[in-house]
């Protein structure tokens, strides 16, 4: 899919996750103790997994779940356990082998874990697709290109997240822009829920599906909002 802002923006999230910050993630998504920012956004991507799973059927037997952007799995071995057959993938290979490393050993069979970019089209179709901060370093424009293009693998459901357009949000990202480049976290891009949803009615690949549920997790540095496209 030519989006070359897209492309450019992978290439930094991909030396980012796999390299600047790899030691931190790995700490972030264990039961290792955090500073107290880092725990408030622990306890919020806590919460956004449990929605993003609750919105899934809770007996997942017979059915297939790509995670797209996975991280470490934890979201593809909460899937797995009630039954899903699941892709993992995630541009840092660094994050995946950590993720393979943590798999239950009953799971593995289970769990595919893989190093790429989720929207090759080699993966496949799937009854469901997740995304779960995966989308929020990318411009409005771009993320909803990116999201036609999961839906394409989606037969029944897309959930993703996006980052809400909040003042809270605008002066964290503010403070960030603070610190010197080569310590910063890819930008996070905001945008309105009024505004994304026009984009995704205005999106000709994704007439198929509709606006489902919606619901924002807040938790000291971690604000995020997931939402639901569903197959009528």
């Amino acid at each position: 899919m030519p989006i070359s802002t897209y492309h450019a923006q992978r290439q930094r999230i991909e030396h980012y996750f796999d390299r600047t910050a790899a030691d931190a993630w790995a700490r972030l998504t264990s039961d290792a103790p955090v500073s107290g920012i880092r725990a408030t956004v622990r306890a919020g991507r806590d919460r956004m997994r449990a929605t993003l799973l609750d919105w899934l059927p809770a007996d997942l037997a017979g059915l297939s779940v790509l995670d797209a952007g996975c991280g470490t799995g934890a979201l593809a071995v909460e899937a797995a356990r009630r039954g899903a057959q699941v892709t993992a993938i995630d541009l840092s290979p660094t994050l995946v082998q950590l993720g393979r490393e943590r798999l239950p050993v009953e799971l593995r069979e289970r769990i595919e874990l893989r190093a790429g970019d989720m929207l090759d089209p080699a993966l496949g179709r799937f009854d469901h697709v997740v995304g779960m901060d995966s989308l929020i370093h990318y411009r409005p424009g771009d993320a909803v290109k990116v999201l036609a293009g999961l839906a394409q693998r989606a037969r029944c459901s897309l959930l993703f997240t996006f980052a809400p357009s909040t003042p809270l949000l605008a002066a964290m990202i503010g403070v960030g822009r603070l610190f010197p480049r080569g310590d910063r976290a890819p930008f996070i891009e905001p945008v309105a829920e009024r505004k994304l949803r026009a984009l995704i009615a205005d999106a000709q690949p994704l007439d198929g599906f509709e606006v489902g549920r919606t619901q924002r997790i807040a938790s000291g540095f971690y604000t995020s909002q997931a939402m639901e496209l569903r197959r009528p």
